[in-house]
């Protein structure tokens, strides 16, 4: 297999002409760090092992996608070949062209000591270890076997980084005194701890979960961080410090089957999660809310649930106005009501542009204009 030449394509895919991240690119070997994954079929998750199809395997590593690497708790090095696996995935190696997009925000330069969060395949850390050494890359996760399976992979390419376990959302970081902090998995708000390992004048960037929001914010003499959201946007799985996947604690049965008073709803049923910006701001406004959708044929139904109780579902035929039944402690179908008011009478949602203030005991502020949203609180 000419891995090289499936390298170079990849390269001319992510990293336009003069990049910086092109050489870590060209030489870091995706193939190397990801010899299993997931691919969705008819009937669940499917493990793909390279091995068993070289070619395959090529072409999933150097494609600019994601790769599902675990389902549930199950890890795809642990399946057995050909196996279905059914749950939701909880680890992934991250689309290359994401990566560097987010090392960029970072404006990262030689010399400046590195917490990458998230070590998950161990590709983006092989990529800062290529580009900067490792003496200056430090990478964490939360999963031990995570950590210990890419440092054996990365040191049998030749990239030695410091590679430890560490739940980044409660625990204090690793080897402080970092000049960048980049996060490729989202967290509610950004931990104290990561601003107290962050030298004056350091950079964190980081997506606030179940958002497509990537804030970049500098350290200041205050020890607070002010920054802004990019206009930019990226999406990441949560943060966990270990325990279940984030649906735990909502009731989808109770939210699909319950009735109650039947409303009239005003806007048609929506996607919300290929919505972005509405996603993005119903997380912020209801953090825990989770969404799905499904379509068959001219019927359309979308539910809503929180972990609080709430719920919210809406059902339409065709161009029709949909029927609305919500209940629990807040009505979530109003929220959504409320963000597309805003979006139809300003014509974008002002998750985009704002700015981040971060005080040292993690309190974070999101403002745009006359809106205002304290971030990880409801």
């Amino acid at each position: 297999m000419d891995w090289q030449e499936h390298t170079t394509m990849l390269a001319d895919q992510v990293t336009p002409s003069g990049s910086a991240w092109r050489d870590a690119v060209l030489h870091v070997p995706r193939q190397a760090l990801v010899p299993a994954w997931f691919e969705r079929d008819g009937h669940g998750w499917r493990v793909r092992r390279g091995v068993d199809d070289p070619q395959a395997w090529a072409e999933a590593a150097y494609a600019d996608r994601s790769l599902v690497t675990r389902v549930g708790r199950l890890h795809a090095d642990h399946a057995t070949p050909g196996q279905t696996v059914h749950g939701r995935p909880t680890s992934s190696a991250t689309m290359p062209g994401l990566t560097v997009r987010m090392y960029e925000h970072a404006l990262i330069a030689p010399g400046m000591r590195v917490l990458d969060v998230g070590t998950g395949s161990g590709y983006g850390t092989g990529l800062l270890t290529y580009r900067f050494g490792a003496d200056h890359v430090v990478s964490v996760d939360v999963d031990q076997y995570l950590v210990d399976a890419a440092a054996a992979r990365l040191a049998a390419v030749g990239l030695r980084p410091a590679v430890h376990r560490c739940n980044a959302l409660g625990e204090e970081l690793p080897h402080g005194g970092y000049d960048r902090i980049v996060a490729t998995v989202g967290v509610p708000r950004i931990p104290p701890a990561w601003i107290t390992a962050l030298r004056t004048g350091g950079r964190v960037v980081a997506t606030l979960a179940d958002t497509s929001v990537i804030v970049v914010a500098t350290k200041q003499e205050d020890g607070t961080l002010r920054g802004r959201t990019t206009w930019d946007r990226a999406g990441f799985m949560p943060a966990h410090s270990g325990g279940g996947h984030p649906d735990d604690g909502v009731d989808w049965a109770a939210a699909a089957t319950a009735s109650g008073v039947c409303e009239t709803g005003r806007y048609p049923v929506l996607d919300v999660e290929q919505a972005w910006d509405v996603q993005s701001t119903m997380a912020l406004l209801a953090p825990g809310i989770r969404h799905r959708y499904s379509a068959d044929g001219n019927r359309r139904v979308m539910v809503m649930a929180h972990p609080d109780g709430s719920w919210a579902r809406a059902e339409a035929r065709g161009d029709q106005s949909p029927a609305v039944w919500q209940g629990g402690p807040r009505r979530l179908w109003d929220l959504l009501d409320h963000v597309r008011d805003s979006w139809v009478r300003c014509g974008e949602l002002p998750v985009r542009g704002a700015s981040v203030l971060v005080a040292p005991d993690g309190r974070m502020v999101l403002r745009r204009g006359s809106w205002k949203v304290l971030v990880g609180h409801e």
